[in-house]
């Protein structure tokens, strides 16, 4: 059953999904080369506690982190670990909080050090088809609108593959809420889109074939390539012209221009 959020509720979730855009700078102000996910986890939970919140991801379903942070092959819900990063290193960070009874949750990928130009196309290309996907969140569409402008200018525009066992979904008082949002899909099908349906859009989008399987620590997802992956995610709320983004890259951009250990990919 998709839940429909009242003004009240989406601005409710608005300031859940600012506290995880201003999160994911702070990881982008500590990222840097030698340090490593264990030491971003730490701050990243200290900074959301100290904001008055709690990490949605700590303890979901058993998952011991407060950020999934999954590097290089590595699709989503990677496990932070004490290894340090090195140049050439791709790095998705993915995270949530609840606060006043209410999630938000975003996730974006940073290069580190001077990747080679495949990899930085790659990660451009993941980050433009969320703005793609999300331009299709308007009231009248239906979801797979949105699904469709992700998997044609990932696969038929630029010969990448969506991965598709895992999806977007809808958000509010629990992380995981209906619609489930594809990354794939076709022109007119799926539910409607109805105004204050709020939604986690999220493409995961592979350098190689699509095919992914799950690592022994039971969470990591990978690519059975080996292949690297990128991950970009908004929270966003449906309205009548344009979609209202309630997560925000701003913050994190401006992290990421002034560390000289990553990237920063338009």
């Amino acid at each position: 059953m998709i839940n429909l959020k009242t003004d009240e509720e989406v601005e409710l979730i608005r300031q859940s999904s600012l506290l995880v855009s201003k999160t994911l700078a702070e990881v982008a102000k500590n990222l840097t080369l030698g340090t490593n996910g264990l030491k971003l986890d730490r701050i990243a939970e200290e900074f959301i506690r100290d904001n008055g919140a709690v990490p949605a991801f700590k303890g979901y379903k058993g998952f011991p982190n407060t950020l999934c942070i999954s590097k290089n092959d590595a699709v989503v819900h990677g496990i932070p670990d004490a290894k340090d990063y090195i140049p050439g290193d791709i790095v998705s960070v993915d995270t949530g909080v609840v606060m006043n009874g209410y999630y938000g949750d975003s996730a974006y990928t940073f290069c580190m050090g001077e990747v080679n130009d495949n990899i930085k196309k790659l990660i451009g290309v993941t980050k433009k088809s969320l703005m793609l996907g999300l331009s299709k969140a308007i009231v009248g569409n239906r979801v797979g609108d949105v699904s469709q402008a992700i998997q044609h200018y990932c696969e038929k525009e630029n010969s990448y593959s969506c991965v598709r066992e895992l999806v977007g979904h809808g958000i509010g008082k629990n992380l995981h809420e209906a619609p489930e949002v594809p990354n794939y899909g076709n022109r007119g099908t799926g539910p409607k889109l109805l105004k204050n349906m709020v939604i986690a859009i999220e493409p995961m989008v592979n350098f190689g074939k699509r095919s992914i399987y799950t690592a022994t620590d039971n969470w990591t997802i990978l690519t059975k390539d080996r292949l690297p992956s990128a991950h970009f995610e908004h929270t966003i709320a449906v309205s009548e012209s344009y979609p209202i983004i309630l997560t925000t890259f701003e913050w994190i951009e401006e992290e990421i221009k002034t560390n000289r250990d990553i990237v920063y990919i338009d």
